[in-house]
């Protein structure tokens, strides 16, 4: 494939992922830290190329409901629902089966097909009543809307539980890196490890479940630490990969951290879509909150999906205006 010379050198070597031929290491960083200014634009050109001959044009979008608020002991540093943290967010135990399905129900009639159950917690390594109370409602779905996708991210699990989640319906699951494993402990949280997090994702893929497994922005990671968890997920093999960029929420440790900036975060993405060039990328935390106007850019930069509805603690756009936003993407 014959390149213009007006393109940078790293962009040049990188349109060989359109040939199907992967991006090193070693080039992937390259372009994290040779890539500014006007031959940013070059770089999400060639991501959206790489979207287009490898991925799904517009994979669906998903909602999600917070099933469980608050009260977690685990003490990750991003996370307003930490108890180790004072966020004041709203806190209650686990939603009845008719709250979850009315939810369920609302996403549905809006188009969505895919709904995402999270609660906060450690997880369940035991069928526990909590476990069982879930298993109920993932049943109650599947009754009242058999076409529906069901997501769900409930933390760690055992071979026994995660054989238990696809036993009742759940056809993905959510468990993410967040950062370079590497780095896990020191960048997000020590009181469970990345091992707990990987061990939880083959168990799924014996189960039969798939994997939706992606990470945050912004935690104070370095470059190399981002190029290292998108090489980690792309050896996982997941499904697809959520990108989060970081809202710092007053009441934890990160609640100073510097805003991501919409070029780094292009970057990023792009940089992400030519190390994983078949998967689904979705776009989640910080799209419209911080990335506002830019935040069709970003889903440029080869990205190919996006939460929609809102988040666990913080706000979102109306599944209307999403929905537009992707029909719109479709022309480019």
């Amino acid at each position: 494939m014959t390149i213009s010379c007006h393109l940078h050198p790293d962009i040049q070597n990188a349109y060989k992922v359109l040939d199907g031929q992967p991006l090193t290491r070693q080039e992937a960083l390259d372009l994290a830290n040779h890539i500014h200014g006007e031959d940013l634009l070059d770089l999400i050109s060639l991501a959206n190329k790489v979207r287009h001959r490898f991925a799904a044009p517009a994979a669906p979008a998903c909602s999600i409901i917070n099933a469980k608020s608050g009260r977690c002991g685990q003490n990750c540093r991003f996370c307003a629902q930490s108890a180790h943290h004072h966020t004041g967010i709203d806190t209650y135990p686990l939603l009845p089966p008719e709250k979850v399905l009315e939810a369920a129900r609302t996403a549905y009639d809006h188009g969505v097909r895919h709904f995402g159950y999270v609660t906060s917690g450690y997880g369940y390594t035991e069928p526990t009543p909590e476990f069982l109370a879930m298993l109920e409602t993932f049943d109650l779905l599947h009754r009242e809307l058999p076409d529906l996708n069901l997501c769900v991210s409930i933390g760690i699990l055992s071979r026994q539980t995660a054989r238990m989640l696809a036993e009742h319906h759940v056809y993905r699951y959510n468990m993410n890196l967040q950062t370079s494993p590497a780095q896990y402990a020191r960048l997000v949280a020590d009181t469970h490890t990345i091992q707990d997090k990987l061990n939880t994702i083959a168990y799924l893929k014996e189960a039969g479940i798939t994997n939706c497994t992606g990470g945050i922005l912004g935690l104070g990671e370095s470059w190399e630490d981002r190029i290292d968890m998108a090489f980690a997920i792309r050896d996982l093999d997941v499904e697809g990969s959520p990108l989060n960029i970081l809202l710092p929420i007053p009441g934890t440790p990160l609640q100073d951290q510097p805003h991501v900036s919409p070029a780094d975060a292009a970057k990023a993405f792009a940089i992400f879509r030519l190390v994983n060039p078949t998967k689904m990328l979705k776009f989640c935390a910080g799209r419209e909150t911080l990335m506002k106007d830019f935040q069709a850019l970003l889903m440029l930069s080869g990205l190919n999906s996006l939460m929609t509805g809102g988040y666990l603690t913080t706000r979102g756009r109306s599944v209307p205006e999403d929905q537009q936003l992707l029909q719109s993407l479709a022309d480019f």
